[in-house]
């Protein structure tokens, strides 16, 4: 997960560019995967040339954004799924008025990101809930801590080995019945999220890369 702050501001994701600064994560490639589980599972072509699985989500569906950071994943799945209602929180101010400003920027109401710790401001249930949240734990010992250091704290580390707010989203997205979780974080931790959805009765889909596909069931 090691990144350089871009000196020119802005950051290519999924073909895009999106205006960064220290207040935000700097989005990624392996990111992009999320992008791809979630076409797919909408029934949406990722790749040229590859078919998509048959479509789950409902054809207009509600999609939440939790942790949004920069807003890449939320502008992104936005203008690729039109018919979609997307939604994106995050619990850092100066992060949003980035996220706000990157939508106005490719024509989304800004006004569809919103302050919230997780779910805690979210008055609806989404079909689909996809979250980039902090997950790096600061005692592994291949952590190269001086990259991280023109990111925010505040979104990359987390507590009880990285999964405390993964663990934390997974419990109140049961606790709503919300269906299909996309998620994020280090391969060498999706075995023991694997083992806590399955606490919570969500199961694997899928992971590719750095991501990671739950149903509720």
């Amino acid at each position: 997960m090691n990144a350089v702050y871009p000196n020119n501001h802005l950051k290519d994701f999924y073909g895009r560019n999106f205006y960064v600064t220290p207040d935000v994560l700097i989005p990624r490639p392996e990111t992009e995967q999320l992008i791809d589980m979630v076409l797919n599972l909408a029934g949406e072509s990722y790749l040229p040339g590859v078919k998509p699985s048959k479509r789950k989500l409902p054809e207009h569906p509600r999609i939440l954004d939790v942790g949004t950071g920069s807003g890449c994943i939320a502008i992104t799945l936005q203008l690729n799924i039109p018919k979609a209602e997307i939604i994106a929180t995050d619990i850092s101010e100066s992060a949003l008025k980035i996220a706000q400003k990157n939508a106005i920027k490719y024509g989304i109401d800004p006004h569809l990101f919103i302050i919230s710790d997780l779910l805690e401001n979210v008055k609806f249930t989404p079909d689909l809930i996809v979250a980039n949240l902090p997950y790096v734990d600061e005692n592994w010992d291949w952590l190269d801590k001086k990259a991280l250091s023109y990111e925010p704290k505040i979104a990359l580390y987390a507590k009880d080995s990285g999964l405390e707010l993964i663990k934390k989203l997974i419990k109140q997205s049961n606790a709503r019945q919300i269906k299909y979780l996309a998620l994020e974080a280090d391969p060498c931790q999706h075995q023991d999220i694997v083992d806590f959805a399955n606490e919570n009765y969500y199961h694997l889909i899928e992971t590719r890369g750095f991501c990671i596909l739950l149903e509720l069931h």
